[in-house]
């Protein structure tokens, strides 16, 4: 009888790709619930707007708050528990950051909903802003189409930032047709998709790379 010796790398690469293969189902999983339940609640509040509404509108409507606020919640844990085990791969402190500040203004968007302090107003723009540089970090922890992919999510969804950001400040006519709300969805949805295809990329090619 004999036996197949396996390689030192190889056990390297097979350890490696258990490690990513935690944090990619988590990002995955964060993204997938968080548009679904955008997509629900906005059919199920009664009277919503999509172009005129903002998406936090869909955290005080009673129909839709409850299911909607521990959705964000649930946006702001994973994203940090996520965060940490790419840490422990690529230990880029200056990413981690990224991720924590992100989740945090998730979920403190989510406890602190729209209609009960002007804080939530600050948890969402964080959340706005920083998910979208997250994309783009996470860019440079990878190689090749994934990286590209990474790059134009963050890039679209600052591009929207800066528009909500003059929108908001009276401008209004810069939303054109898609109005505040399309907006929103236009910072949102991009880093959302990322995440899924990132989550995906590190549950099936996990090769991100390690700190030298």
């Amino acid at each position: 009888m004999t036996t197949t010796a396996i390689s030192p790398t190889r056990m390297h690469e097979t350890a490696h790709a258990a490690s990513t293969r935690t944090p990619g189902i988590l990002l995955f999983t964060l993204a997938a619930q968080f548009m679904t339940v955008i997509m629900l609640a906005a059919s199920m509040a009664p009277g919503y707007d999509v172009a005129g509404g903002a998406i936090s509108d869909l955290g005080v409507i009673s129909e839709t708050a409850i299911v909607f606020n521990l959705s964000l919640i649930a946006v702001g844990a994973l994203n940090i528990v996520a965060g940490y085990l790419l840490y422990r791969i690529h230990d880029r402190g200056w990413i981690l950051g990224l991720y924590l500040l992100a989740g945090l203004g998730a979920a403190g968007a989510g406890l602190v909903p729209l209609d009960t302090s002007d804080a939530h107003g600050m948890f969402a723009f964080a959340a706005f802003l920083f998910f979208n540089i997250q994309a783009i970090a996470s860019g440079t922890l990878v190689e090749g189409p994934m990286r590209a992919v990474s790059y134009l999510a963050g890039i679209v969804g600052l591009i929207f930032v800066v528009v909500m950001v003059i929108g908001d400040s009276g401008t209004s006519a810069v939303f054109g047709p898609i109005g505040h709300g399309g907006a929103e969805r236009m910072i949102v949805y991009p880093a959302m998709l990322w995440m899924i295809v990132f989550g995906g990329y590190l549950m099936a090619e996990p090769r991100i790379k390690p700190s030298a």
